[in-house]
């Protein structure tokens, strides 16, 4: 289904790199466990950690490769596998899947609501959005015996978004869930795994999905 298949030189068996999943081989059955990770721009996350490390491969990163497939209307390679009109097909979404339920959040209501408080498979969690560098963020937002209720925060014109939490008043990083400010300073948010998505992928891989709307009336 439009899918990257690795394989492992160990066993060489077959593995999908949207679930994690082995597929074929000794590990069929398997899952790898899901690591969470930042998908930004070279220029916010040096911002967020500007002694970071960078893997140079030996060549400048001076154009986006898939460019023109962004403005395509072509679904992957093969097309669609199930149809799901609630978005268009090619709008990006921040996918979550927990205890095998999935929700996904559109790009386009994150840039309008950057703050999200939901609750998913009995987790409470926030997600996060910061439209400059078009990056999200997932975290429990339960700390200390404290579930906290986030909304943004004035933030500086340049640097990373800020959001406060009204039951202790302290300002966190939106894409790290760390408290630089108040009452929680020091502490740092769960993060939740998560993937960046093309609808037409998330929904013909988990098409059970929840989806986020900005009134809060998911469907």
């Amino acid at each position: 289904m439009n899918a990257l298949v690795m394989y492992d030189r160990q066993t060489d068996s077959l593995w999908s790199h949207f679930t994690g999943a082995a597929i074929n081989g000794p590990f069929t059955g398997t899952r790898l466990e899901i690591l969470p990770a930042m998908q930004t721009t070279w220029e916010r996350w040096k911002e967020l950690y500007p002694d970071s490390l960078v893997l140079d491969k030996g060549y400048r990163y001076r154009s986006d490769g898939y460019e023109f497939y962004y403005l395509r209307s072509e679904a992957g390679v093969i097309g669609e596998t199930r149809s799901d009109d609630r978005l268009y097909m090619k709008e990006f979404v921040l996918g979550l899947l927990i205890d095998g339920q999935a929700k996904a959040y559109a790009f386009g209501d994150l840039n309008e609501q950057p703050v999200v408080n939901d609750s998913l498979a009995g987790q409470e969690l926030v997600v996060t959005f910061d439209p400059e560098s078009a990056t999200g963020g997932t975290f429990s937002r339960e700390v200390a015996g404290l579930t906290l209720t986030f909304q943004p925060a004035d933030s500086p014109e340049s640097g990373s978004p800020l959001m406060v939490d009204n039951e202790t008043g302290s300002r966190w990083l939106m894409l790290t869930g760390e408290a630089i400010e108040g009452e929680l300073k020091g502490i740092e948010l769960k993060q939740i795994p998560s993937n960046y998505s093309f609808w037409f992928a998330w929904k013909d891989w988990h098409p059970s999905t929840k989806l986020f709307v900005r009134d809060g009336l998911p469907f």
